[in-house]
């Protein structure tokens, strides 16, 4: 549970569900580990991989940016232009929709690659985010393999992108994590997203700041509350359930100190207004906690 204080005064209360899998076990939670959500961006690192196995000579802002749910920064964007210059695509191709162009969509270097995975293959550009187009299927598939469930176990559902998104317990979203770097094209996956966490997301976002510490972290927030990361064949996965980014660095901070791994300074959220003042803080009761 993560409290959020001002002036000693809960305001506001976000329950959050946390799972650690090693070796395809359970070996910590909060909460309930078997939680059914959407893997929604969490997945992405699973699905570059077709493309970094089909394109070796992808360079790690490359990869990273395939990956990435990025804030439309230069940096940013130019990885995704890259891309598409290599996938003999352009803008007018993404199928990710407008906020606010298509090429700045935060999803847009996921679609990029995707594009590029099918000039590969020889499938039709139009249509690839359909669930019944060979790219889809193609990402149904590779979810599923590093999950360890079959594809037509997991429910599905469109994307705030419009590509599948996927079903699956926190358990299995931890497990597959923990095989990311085990898996065909994950461990230069991981190491894309490692030398180049600023392009993953940005500055203070959980999953870019666990990669800045330096010591082994691969991680990808995701949608409504989800974050997923791994170091060493630990996978966790992290779920709010009422759907919140704010609580995520706070929980993740107190769930790592339960596994005994250094969390670095994502613990400091202080609560600030607008003129920089700290007027407020996020506290953690842990509840419901397993080894």
């Amino acid at each position: 549970m993560v409290e959020v204080l001002r002036s000693d005064v809960v305001e506001a209360r976000h329950r959050v569900h946390a799972v650690a899998v090693s070796g395809g076990n359970v070996v910590a939670s909060c909460g309930d580990p078997l939680l059914v959500t959407f893997f929604r961006s969490s997945a992405k690192p699973i699905q570059a991989l077709p493309v970094v196995r089909a394109r070796p000579d992808l360079d790690d802002a490359e990869v990273a940016i395939a990956c990435a749910s990025h804030l439309h920064r230069p940096d940013q964007i130019e990885a995704v232009r890259s891309l598409l210059a290599k996938a003999g695509a352009t803008e007018a191709d993404l199928e990710c929709g407008p906020e606010p162009t298509r090429l700045e969509h935060n999803c847009s270097g996921k679609h990029a690659g995707f594009l590029l995975l099918g000039r590969e293959r020889g499938w039709p550009t139009e249509g690839y985010r359909l669930p019944s187009h060979p790219c889809q299927e193609a990402m149904l598939a590779e979810v599923a393999d590093a999950a360890e469930v079959e594809p037509g176990s997991m429910p599905t559902a469109v994307d705030g992108c419009g590509v599948v998104t996927y079903a699956l317990p926190l358990e299995r979203m931890a497990h597959a994590f923990s095989r990311l770097e085990l898996l065909v094209g994950g461990e230069r996956t991981a190491d894309a997203m490692r030398a180049r966490p600023e392009l993953v997301r940005g500055d203070g976002a959980p999953d870019t700041d666990l990669m800045r510490l330096g010591d082994g972290w691969v991680a990808k927030g995701g949608a409504e509350g989800l974050l997923c990361a791994a170091r060493d064949g630990v996978g966790v996965a992290l779920k709010v359930e009422d759907g919140a980014q704010r609580p995520l660095r706070s929980a993740l901070a107190a769930f790592l100190a339960q596994l005994g791994r250094d969390a670095g300074d994502l613990a400091e959220n202080p609560v600030e207004n607008s003129r920089g003042e700290v007027v407020g803080e996020l506290r953690i009761h842990l509840t419901g906690t397993t080894r």
